[in-house]
């Protein structure tokens, strides 16, 4: 909510620098979104033999989807951890920090030696340092759309914000082109014995420029300001005065806000990975019997369509509404879900390319809107915090288990009807909580206050507060 005696809002960033600070949110979210879209598809195309060549291959690329899944259960403590710090210190440090530690991470898996080499050793290595990319994620996503939706101008907020959006597509494509050209250059046995490793060592090449490009950005205005304000209101109090803890803030004043967006985050984050991660293990299997470049080579050409739309679906956001877009959204992945497994069972790349793109377009409209609609509910000294947490909470319940449910429910029930049902759950579970969410897209990111009954306040200032409120009204 605001009031008319909030702060006044930043002053706006020059169009130079905000298309400085867009490039360089989005080459590090697609930097680090291809460290760990790289993951999931080697986990479903070459991990199972590498790392658990023991099991029955259904059971070893279950296997390596969980180690896939610990990934995402790292990601809500990065998001505390990034929040409270990012709160604190700003969001360029700490997106430089994330940036580091993911690339790092990658760099070393494709260094790991295998089952074949170190027996066990190789699969808990290989879970450590899913562990590190997934803590390093959980840190970014909130700083990259932040620091956009902090700059950018109040009016197009929805289409700025909605470009680091697009680094989940840019990595996903990235990854996939990358894994696609070496399958199709190397034979199956030279790809598994030295050619998986090529992509994830490339990481630290993408890490040198990501770095750079992150270095020469401002820290956010709103929240420079926010952090003056808190350091005067603290000189002004004397010793006394004591900060609550970001996190201790946002359940606060902001957990109604939280459990919308871990809401919002289900059927976006589960619809994400059936299309991208699931399908790899579905178009393959003996069921449909796809080749694997063909698989590859249709995410990858929808990819490409889901980073052109992303763009377009943040514009009609702040036309429209946040909310109208969403909901959109959650509607057509939900009555996708059938269709989508109709048209791969036809065995034919132009369905399968057909099912996956269509599936992303939808998945687009709500992954666009998201960030500034995530953004603009929370308070500014509380909003890395927020707005991560409630976003990489979700992901443990959502992306996390959705490959390997959806591979269990095959395993199962030899049918992909069970897993269109999934889907469809969870469409109607973000359509319940987008459903109740208030419209934010006319919200002032610097006047955002808490959403809950603020902490009790001396006497004159509540008096003040109640007149303030009385005039508003």
């Amino acid at each position: 909510m605001t009031t008319p005696d909030s702060p006044a809002s930043a002053p706006p960033t020059p169009p130079g620098s905000l298309r400085r600070i867009v490039a360089a949110s989005l080459i590090g979210t697609t930097i680090e979104w291809y460290d760990f879209f790289l993951y999931g598809s080697a986990a479903a195309l070459v991990f199972n033999k590498l790392f658990f060549p023991d099991s029955d291959p259904l059971v070893g690329t279950l296997l390596s989807f969980l180690t896939y899944a610990v990934g995402f259960a790292a990601r809500p403590v990065g998001a505390l951890v990034f929040g409270h710090y990012g709160d604190r210190l700003g969001r360029k440090k700490l997106l430089i920090l994330s940036l580091l530690m993911m690339g790092g991470a990658t760099c070393a898996i494709g260094l790991l030696p295998t089952h074949a080499t170190v027996g066990s050793a190789a699969p808990v290595l290989l879970t450590a340092l899913r562990l590190i990319q997934g803590f390093a994620l959980g840190g970014e996503w909130g700083g990259a759309v932040l620091l956009v939706s902090e700059h950018g101008d109040a009016r197009r907020r929805g289409f700025w914000a909605s470009w680091p959006q697009t680094g989940a597509p840019a990595g996903q494509l990235l990854a996939t082109g990358v894994l696609s050209a070496l399958t199709a250059l190397l034979s199956d046995d030279a790809f598994e014995a030295w050619g998986w490793r090529v992509p994830f060592l490339l990481s630290g090449v993408l890490v040198v420029v990501g770095l750079w490009i992150r270095l020469s950005v401002d820290e956010s205005p709103v929240f420079k300001a926010a952090q003056a304000r808190a350091e005067a209101r603290k000189a002004a109090a004397g010793e006394a005065a004591t900060e609550k803890m970001p996190l201790v803030a946002v359940l606060r004043h902001h957990w109604r806000d939280v459990l919308i967006a871990m809401g919002a985050r289900m059927a976006e984050n589960i619809s994400y990975y059936v299309i991208t991660a699931f399908v790899l293990v579905y178009a393959t299997s003996d069921h449909v019997g796809l080749g694997k470049q063909t698989a590859l080579n249709a995410v990858l050409i929808a990819s490409a369509v889901h980073f052109a739309v992303i763009p377009a679906w943040g514009a009609l956001s702040d036309r429209i509404g946040r909310r109208p877009v969403y909901l959109l959204g959650a509607v057509g992945v939900g009555a996708w879900a059938f269709p989508f497994f109709l048209l791969i069972d036809t065995k034919g790349f132009p369905a399968l390319l057909l099912a996956v793109t269509v599936g992303l377009v939808f998945h687009g409209a709500m992954y666009a809107p998201q960030a500034a609609f995530f953004s603009e509910m929370f308070a500014t000294r509380m909003r890395y915090s927020g707005a991560s947490i409630g976003a990489q909470f979700a992901s443990v319940a959502a992306g996390a288990p959705a490959p390997l449910i959806a591979t269990a429910l095959l395993a199962d029930y030899g049918s992909a009807t069970p897993i269109a049902l999934y889907v469809i759950a969870a469409a109607l579970l973000t359509l319940v909580a987008v459903g109740v969410a208030k419209e934010t897209r006319d919200r002032d990111l610097a006047a955002v206050e808490p959403t809950s009954a603020p902490s009790p306040r001396p006497a004159s200032d509540a008096a003040e507060h109640t007149a303030r409120s009385a005039s508003a009204q």
